[in-house]
């Protein structure tokens, strides 16, 4: 998997200082900063501690199966055209590399639901959907199980309904608002259909 994150923080190279601080026990295989440059910061085929407590799938130790890549943003502003062009650069090779699919490139908050957040609500999904570098649901509104599909789709078991609707909104709908609504059940449901994930078998 390669699981995207923000770094929350106000500059690059603090946020760079800290992913290479061995006290600060946080580290991510890439860090890009809003210029576009991008640091390897650990091998590809080790473990960086970028991930946490959560879940993707069958996948429980996230840090064990998955790239971690760090976009050097604050998180209240929109990620810079250097830096997602960057990203997308880095991305078509890591997943050439590892056969990773586009439907396991997932954000922070998608595998830990409730406790993260990045990387925002100001990330372009799309437009990473659009150049096949993630998936994105067409839009076809209609009454059913929400929660369901979107644990069909990848979401936490563990995680109740609220919390995964935040952070499915977070990523697919960051302007709604209010209680699941048709089209959030209709999106899930097209998600769970098209790219269901197997939580029996990890895969990359």
């Amino acid at each position: 998997m390669i699981v995207l994150h923000h770094t929350g923080m106000p500059d690059c190279d603090g946020a760079r200082a800290r992913l290479c601080d061995p006290e600060a026990a946080v580290s991510a295989h890439y860090l890009i900063s809003e210029t576009g440059t991008i640091w390897q910061l650990v091998p590809e085929a080790l473990r960086a501690w970028h991930a946490g407590t959560g879940r993707w799938g069958a996948v429980c130790d996230v840090n064990s199966r998955s790239i971690g890549v760090e976009l050097a943003s604050p998180g209240n502003t929109p990620f810079s055209e250097p830096q997602m062009a960057a990203l997308e650069r880095l991305m078509r090779d890591v997943m050439a590399r590892w056969n990773i699919a586009p439907a396991r490139v997932i954000a922070h908050s998608d595998m830990a639901p409730g406790r993260k957040f990045d990387p925002s609500a100001r990330f372009d999904w799309r437009r990473l959907a659009l150049s096949g570098l993630s998936v994105w649901p067409e839009c076809a509104a209609q009454d059913g199980d929400f929660l369901g599909h979107a644990r069909a789709f990848g979401y936490t078991a563990e995680a109740d309904e609220a919390t995964i609707l935040s952070a499915f909104r977070l990523r697919f709908r960051p302007w709604a608002s209010g209680p699941c609504d048709a089209i959030d059940t209709g999106l899930a449901a097209d998600l769970a259909r098209r790219f269901p994930v197997d939580r029996a078998t990890p895969a990359a």
